[in-house]
């Protein structure tokens, strides 16, 4: 009588607990009320105690979850469960497998704890973050020898498994027997091609998939600006809002980049409206691919004000502004602005000093640049990389100091790579140096043998300097490999559609009205030019 009484005593005091533990009570309350579970000898409760955790989990405080999940003499099931879902969130995967174990081989626990359906998936994730598939096989076997019976949940996770361990023959497997596919699973096996860049199978699951959802779009959308077929990005977004999917903002996060290097101003403006209409301006990521878009598609003015009215601004924001500025041939300015960020204690990184570096090379500030490069590993522990050098290399270069240059990319700490050798080829053009423009070319042919553009600008500096023997050599090794030049290109944008230009291309609709009208203007200009060679001078400047 007295042990059913202590029983009931118990869970009286469980169920008097219970309520305190919201999900969502902060840690200083979370650990008095622990205090009280202690004193009222509650502290061996596997059902306070797993409440305790899950809080826990909500608020990132694993090692506290860790010393509740320690001093248990005898965890159930729900326990395990629960430690295993805070590890993985937490991402610590190697302890999630620890715990999996101890759960299977727990000598101290009375009766036998079994896996179950809420054990699997997190365990399942676990060995996805830790891409070892043998691992995860092991786990799925575990899962059918208990007998668990496949559900939508299990079999997300491992789909999701195989993605992350690049082994899509296995996820497609599984995808063709899955009891029931839902938008995750689509989903997932549209994400695992576009990872391994496979983005003609991932564009026909995407047009099979019954249901799709913004996630589906965004992740096409995501896929094609990633490879560079901003075109086709575009074409996407514009496809989903006919569908009557409105944006939302991870979505124009995946877009603007490709606005950005297409040139689609109009419709970069028609995202800011929305962005601003919608209140995803608060969004400093939002600001900040805007910020990139405008500077790309010169619209400075815009990218200035838009970065004047970041309430907070962070590493990305001063980054791209800096780096906008370097474009536009503001190297003072862009210089002031990185000593407005030092100023604000906002720390730099790579991605800060590939513009500020560029900046100083368009300007030709070689002391400043030198400066800021050697300043990255001195002040800030930033190893330069090798979009550093190769600033650097095109800075000597345009200052004259080929030799120095040539110096610097041989004591590089990595391999020089084709745009390195091609800045210094260029640079040899400007200042017609023969030698190394030689030694540049013979590098450059192990990278891109078949680019015409490194042989013409090795030709026009032996040209330059009167070799026409080796003028005729290039011409001769062009013609020999049977190379053709790229095509001129160019891009405009008519409602919102960016409409792309090949020299030389009639393919396109209207190419003869083009073409035509083209003669025209061009027709016309020669006539207006005429005419103001014949009329006197003082009139042809009121014409004008």
């Amino acid at each position: 009588m007295a042990e059913k009484m202590g029983v009931l005593t118990i869970r009286g005091l469980e169920d008097m607990f219970a309520p305190l533990l919201k999900k969502w009570i902060g840690m200083v309350r979370l650990k008095k009320i622990h205090a009280q579970m202690v004193k009222f000898s509650l502290s061996q409760s596997s059902f306070l105690i797993t409440k305790m955790v899950d809080i826990c989990d909500q608020n990132g405080e694993i090692e506290y979850a860790t010393l509740l999940f320690n001093q248990m003499v005898e965890p159930n099931g729900f326990l395990y469960n629960a430690m295993i879902r805070a590890y993985t969130h937490s991402h610590l995967y190697t302890t999630t497998i620890f715990v999996y174990k101890q759960m299977l081989r727990n000598p101290q626990a009375k009766d036998t704890i079994f896996p179950d359906k809420f054990t699997y998936p997190f365990l399942i994730k676990s060995c996805g973050g830790l891409v070892c598939l043998d691992l995860g096989n092991q786990v799925h076997g575990h899962a059918c020898k208990f007998g668990l019976k496949p559900n939508a949940i299990t079999e997300n996770s491992l789909l999701d498994m195989y993605i992350r361990c690049d082994h899509l023959r296995d996820a497609h497997k599984l995808f063709d027997e899955m009891s029931e596919r839902d938008v995750i699973s689509w989903n997932s096996l549209i994400t695992g091609h576009i990872k391994l860049g496979q983005l003609r199978s991932a564009r026909a699951i995407f047009e099979e998939m019954p249901d799709k959802t913004i996630v589906s779009w965004t992740a096409m959308i995501s896929g094609y600006t990633r490879i560079g077929c901003n075109a086709e990005a575009l074409d996407v977004f514009r496809r989903m809002q006919m569908e009557g999917l409105k944006p939302d903002w991870i979505s124009l996060i995946a877009v603007l980049p490709a606005c950005a290097q297409l040139g689609a101003l109009e419709l970069g403006k028609w995202i800011h409206l929305y962005a601003e209409k919608n209140g995803f301006l608060q969004r400093t990521c939002i600001r900040n691919a805007l910020i990139e878009m405008y500077a790309k598609c010169g619209s400075l003015n815009e990218a200035c004000q838009l970065f004047d009215a970041i309430p907070e601004r962070d590493v990305i924001s001063w980054s791209t502004m800096i780096g906008g500025l370097a474009n536009h041939g503001k190297a003072r300015e862009a210089i002031k602005l990185f000593q407005d960020m030092q100023r604000a204690k906002v720390e730099p990184n790579e991605i800060t000093f590939v513009g500020l570096l560029s900046a100083c090379a368009h300007a030709g500030f070689l002391d400043e640049g030198l400066k800021h490069f050697y300043s990255m590993k001195k002040d800030y522990d930033i190893e330069p990389g090798i979009e550093h050098y190769g600033c650097l290399v095109d800075l000597l270069g345009r200052t004259g100091r080929i030799e120095r240059a040539l110096e610097l990319i041989k004591d590089m700490p990595m391999k020089p790579d084709s745009a390195i050798w091609g800045s210094l080829l260029s640079s040899c053009r400007t200042h017609c140096n023969l030698e190394i423009a030689v030694v540049a070319m013979e590098h450059l042919l192990e990278f891109e043998p078949d680019d015409t553009g490194n042989y013409v600008l090795l030709s026009n500096i032996y040209a330059n300097l009167g070799r026409w023997d080796g003028v005729s050599r290039m011409r001769k090794l062009i013609r020999s490999r049977s190379m053709k030049k790229t095509p001129g290109c160019s891009l405009i944008e008519i409602n919102n559609v960016a409409v792309e230009f090949l020299s030389g291309d009639d393919s396109k609709p209207y190419s003869q009205d083009i073409y035509w009208t083209l003669e025209l203007l061009a027709l016309h200009q020669r006539k207006l030019s005429n005419l103001i060679e014949i009329v006197p001078e003082d009139e042809s400047e009121n014409m004008l």
